[in-house]
């Protein structure tokens, strides 16, 4: 098993774009060698609890650039077959990244995380809602009641932090980035067609 280490945060589109990417080599290689563990990495450490309104959010970001970029987004987009509907709140992921953490004990981080970039990006929900999260986590199989229960509280709100304060010192410092076997990295989100390339070359490695 070749460790896959994916730094992410759902409310990236490179994160959606970069792991579709990602999917379709892996379908397209299921003998695979790949053990995925996402870790967190807030793209707004200081996002209030509420979130801000996404329009006024990307002004503030990109200034004029906010147009192109969101083109270029969806140029992309359409060319994996994407249709994007996002959420109209840039929300706090804080919450999303300790379901996720919860996800990794259970095997279902995956899982958890296509359902939280397609809430956000294609279905326009609140991905700071403890609802949606919650909802989430019961249809990537995880205790829904478990869940809600804990997002009511400020469990490993501070393990988050940590996790995420140990990538930036290890010198991560955008999303998505894929770090291969522990050594690697690679940052963006890559075509599926370098994905099948470093699979067949670990594959063949390991003949």
């Amino acid at each position: 098993m070749t460790r896959l280490d994916i730094f992410a945060d759902p409310v990236c589109p490179w994160c959606l774009i970069g792991k579709v990417e990602l999917d379709r080599a892996l379908e397209s290689r299921p003998d695979h060698p790949f053990g995925i563990t996402w870790h967190p990495f807030r793209l707004n450490p200081q996002m209030p609890r509420e979130g801000m309104d996404r329009v006024a959010y990307l002004r503030a970001k990109l200034g004029d650039q906010a147009e192109a970029a969101g083109r270029v987004l969806a140029q992309r987009a359409a060319t994996l077959g994407l249709v994007l509907n996002p959420s109209p709140r840039e929300p706090d992921t804080t919450d999303a990244h300790r379901l996720m953490h919860w996800a990794g004990l259970e095997g279902a981080q995956t899982r958890v995380m296509a359902g939280l970039l397609r809430a956000h990006w294609q279905e326009a929900q609140d991905i700071s809602d403890s609802e949606v999260l919650t909802r989430i986590a019961a249809g990537a199989g995880m205790d829904g009641t478990l869940t809600a229960r804990l997002l009511a509280t400020d469990a490993d709100r501070e393990e988050v932090a940590a996790r995420e304060a140990h990538a930036r010192q290890r010198g991560i410092t955008s999303v998505p980035t894929f770090v291969v076997a522990d050594t690697h990295a690679v940052s963006g989100a890559q075509p599926a067609t370098l994905w099948q390339q470093v699979i067949d070359e670990i594959m063949a490695a390991s003949r």
